[in-house]
């Protein structure tokens, strides 16, 4: 049995007398179950990583295993002795032979293999957070800016609890299976589990086809376009199954409140919070509220925030299904870029933003606030051009959608905002596939959004002012 330090380990914490834990029956009992039966490598894939391995030959190991499952070869002990000699992994054939031999004869049970496979998992994460530890120690030492070192480390241990090691590198062959398990996935009874997000609204999810797991999606518009209202809309009818932080960087949580209770009973939002209600007003109120409290629906409490904070939030969330920012430029730059230009810090903070959406493996939906360059055109339709003053923003989005609303250049009064309104919703970015158009009805005094009736387009909806609105389009 190899008994050699850990590959990737740089920093010698033996040296100070604390040994980086391991289990090497555990290592082994992985590589031996695979070995007996291939099949249950896709059952291993997304937990363990190469790197993962204390040592560097059972690493190894699994390279070779993850590559012959690629190539559709046979992994048996013939096809995995022939890679592992021809690799060079071990000095010789025959201690090759043996080591192979020995991981048959470890594994205790197949059917505990996912249980092995977490302890290998386990021991890794914390071999990560000592040497983050260790990182911290030396930084703090060299007396830097408080902020930024708090900022680092966070950043530091969120990667490792994201399960993200940015210092470890990932073979095609490792990637190759994430992808076709993936896609075994899509096709599986549990095909819902995997595919986009649906927003709710039918026509919508028919161009975007719903909100790509791991995607940065831009909902961008002038301000009063009605991009906070279709993030509510979108945010409350996820929240009916599944966790959603809606991070609020202009509203408060009870202007956000007033938005959401005038949606479901019709009374506009400058009414509920500044006029008096009557007794049949305030049990709609009532009956509102208390079926809003049964959204799974997290908001923030700071008015400020950078990106790791809204990953530490979000990070904290079992289950989290979607992260709504409102907005984008509202986002505080890093304690690093506090000094830097709008432009630098703003590219290091879409940049972030597409991070967090990777390693959570959910969509990240940032509003964004357009400048009034659009205005001067005699099109007002929001074009990407109109990002260019986002620093990375329209790169990094896997998604950019536009509104757009003819009578928000009406003259004063002659709009009733009673009346629901066409509001035109453009996919103009789509990393994934087509883009497109749909058009939805605004109501401005309601703060709703519903999905326009086909053949009815002038200002005709489906229910435009139903009692439930969050339950379907």
């Amino acid at each position: 049995m190899p008994n050699e330090r850990h590959y990737n380990n740089e920093l010698n914490l033996e040296s100070v007398g604390i040994n980086q834990p391991f289990n090497m029956q555990a290592e082994q009992s992985v590589l031996g179950a695979v070995l007996l039966k291939p099949d249950t490598l896709t059952d291993l894939v997304e937990i363990i990583k190469p790197e993962m391995f204390y040592t560097r030959q059972n690493a190894q190991i699994w390279s070779e295993m993850l590559r012959l499952f690629t190539n559709d070869q046979t992994i048996d002990f013939v096809t995995l002795l022939d890679a592992v000699i021809s690799d060079g992994v071990f000095p010789s054939a025959d201690e090759a032979k043996v080591y192979l031999t020995g991981l048959a004869e470890t594994v205790p049970s197949i059917s505990n293999v996912k249980a092995y496979a977490q302890i290998v998992q386990e021991k890794y994460l914390v071999r990560q957070l000592m040497d983050v530890a260790k990182d911290i120690l030396q930084d703090a030492g060299d007396e830097p800016d408080a902020d930024l070192l708090l900022e680092n480390a966070e950043q530091r241990i969120y990667e490792i609890r994201s399960g993200r090691d940015s210092s470890a590198l990932t073979p095609l062959s490792s990637s190759m299976v994430e992808t076709l398990t993936n896609l075994q996935k899509i096709s599986g009874p549990d095909a819902d589990k995997y595919k986009g997000i649906p927003t709710g609204f039918r026509l919508l999810d028919t161009v975007l086809t719903g909100l790509g797991r791991g995607d940065l999606i831009i909902l961008a518009a002038r301000p009063g376009m009605g991009k906070t209202t279709l993030a509510l809309n979108i945010a409350d009818r996820v929240a009916q199954v599944d966790p959603v932080l809606f991070v609020s960087l202009e509203m408060d949580d009870e202007q956000l409140t007033a938005k959401r209770i005038s949606r479901e009973t019709g009374i506009s939002s400058e009414k509920l919070l500044m006029q008096p209600l009557n007794d049949r007003e305030n049990a709609q109120v009532a009956a509102a509220t208390r079926k809003l409290a049964s959204l799974s629906l997290y908001t923030n409490k700071a008015p400020v925030a950078t990106v790791g904070d809204i990953s530490a939030l979000a990070r904290s969330i079992a289950g989290l299904r979607l992260v709504v920012v409102d907005y984008f430029g509202k986002i505080a730059p890093p304690a690093d870029f506090r000094r830097s230009g709008r432009v630098e810090y703003t590219t290091e903070n879409s940049g972030a933003l597409k991070d967090l959406a990777r390693s959570l493996k959910i969509p990240v939906l940032a509003l964004c606030q357009l400048n009034r360059e659009v205005e001067a055109r005699v099109d007002k339709r929001p074009q990407l051009s109109d990002l260019r003053d986002t620093g990375a923003l329209e790169q990094d989005a896997d998604g950019v959608i536009f509104l757009y609303r003819e009578d928000y250049y009406a003259e004063p009064g002659t709009v009733n905002p009673d009346i629901p309104s066409m509001m035109e919703v453009n996919l103009a970015k789509n990393r994934h596939g087509r883009v497109g158009k749909c058009d939805m009805a605004f109501s401005l005094a309601s703060s709703r959004v519903t999905s326009v009736s086909k053949g009815r387009k002038n200002a005709a909806v489906d229910d435009p002012f139903p009692q439930t609105t969050i339950k379907g389009a």
